[in-house]
């Protein structure tokens, strides 16, 4: 599930090591480095209400749940180039339709996680985080317990190289417990980000997960006045099974105040998109679920639109999948609306509705409605 709060940013982590290095060397003493601290949190309340047979509710028909978020952080100021981070969030259970459905539509794992606590080395052009900490790259999302190391030494150029062992997510609407990934052995990055001719931004990069696949993409990013698009392929080398790819084409434009795009999107005919998944992150899908986007021969078409009036963010997204040997198909539909009630306090609300083929069997049609008050400092 998407983070109702959250879009699609890419590499999250690269900006946040870059940014660190200026900081660097920037206390004279321990004792100053944590005076020097910064404190950012977050409270919000969130709640979900989902008619009909889905995915998100364990087959359970409707269910429905509320929740309270409380987000502290602190980050010390820079004592030679180190500084370091811990984040705590806790969740408060505020009903349910059924019993059980916080736990099935979410799920809560957990009342309470430290998703942060990390040691950051920076100095100009280099920076090293080790713990855990959020990560945003195209097959990485979330938490992880992870060692990154950033460099900008290179003009125009991010280079981001990785290691993660242990993923959690965690946000208002599901907190999980810290798990292995890929059992004890983990998955290796290399993502690398080169703007240097104007407007493009190429995307290379490549993953390890020992024993499970190799993969390796190229994301483009054309950006214009009026116009932009993204040409993205990826392809798997698998070990246990025949290797996956996904293509991914999206056209867009602002006019007049109107954002529109357009996108497609297919996977492999046998496999689809493969072990990509198993790094539990990805940037490609558009939709709120879209569950069967990434199955194999799933070929999926997008369109969206969106305006804002009066300090109101709108936004419609509707999409059909045609997936499998049968041709069966998903269709979904999302309309969201965002405002600001202040500069530090936003409240936002998103309805989904799924339509699937009668002959699948694993869920029925269902709509859902997500809303939230986060309050941000």
């Amino acid at each position: 599930m998407k983070n109702l709060l959250t879009g699609k940013t890419v590499s999250l982590i690269a900006s946040g090591l870059i940014l660190s290095s200026t900081m660097a060397f920037g206390a004279d003493t321990i004792d100053s480095a944590f005076k020097e601290g910064k404190v950012s949190g977050s409270l919000a309340l969130y709640g979900q209400k989902v008619d009909g047979k889905g995915l998100l509710i364990d087959g359970q028909g409707d269910s429905g749940f509320g929740n309270g978020n409380a987000t502290v952080g602190f980050e010390t100021g820079s004592f030679y180039g180190l500084n370091a981070k811990a984040e705590f969030k806790g969740n408060l259970d505020l009903g349910e339709v059924e019993d059980g459905d916080r736990e099935n539509g979410a799920p809560f794992e957990n009342n309470s996680l430290m998703t942060e606590a990390y040691i950051k080395y920076a100095k100009e052009g280099f920076a090293l985080t080790a713990g855990r900490q959020a990560v945003d790259l195209e097959w990485l999302g979330d938490y992880h317990e992870a060692v990154v190391a950033a460099i900008t030494a290179i003009p125009d150029t991010t280079v981001v190289l990785g290691y993660t062992q242990r993923k959690a997510e965690s946000g208002i609407d599901l907190s999980e417990d810290f798990h292995e990934f890929n059992g004890n052995k983990g998955a290796y990055v290399i993502d690398v980000k080169y703007a240097g001719l104007e407007g493009i931004e190429f995307n290379p990069y490549a993953y390890s997960a020992p024993d499970v696949a190799d993969w390796y993409g190229l994301k483009t990013t054309f950006t214009a006045d009026m116009f932009g698009a993204v040409a993205h392929y990826a392809i798997s080398s698998e070990d246990t099974q025949d290797d996956g790819s996904i293509g991914h084409l999206e056209l867009n434009t602002t006019l007049s105040g109107v954002s529109a795009a357009v996108g497609y999107i297919k996977t492999d005919k046998d496999v689809g998109a493969g072990s990509m998944l198993a790094a539990e992150g990805d940037n490609i899908s558009p939709f709120e679920d879209g569950t069967q986007v990434y199955e194999a021969d799933a070929r999926t078409v997008y369109g969206s639109l969106g305006y804002t009036i009066a300090d109101i963010e709108l936004g419609a997204l509707y999409g059909q999948t045609t997936y499998g040997s049968t041709d069966d198909k998903e269709k979904e539909l999302n309309l969201t609306a965002s405002y600001p009630i202040t500069e530090s306090l936003v409240a936002s609300l998103l309805y989904g509705d799924v339509t699937a083929d009668s002959n699948n069997t694993d869920y029925s049609d269902y709509n859902k409605v997500l809303a939230s008050v986060e309050y941000t400092f």
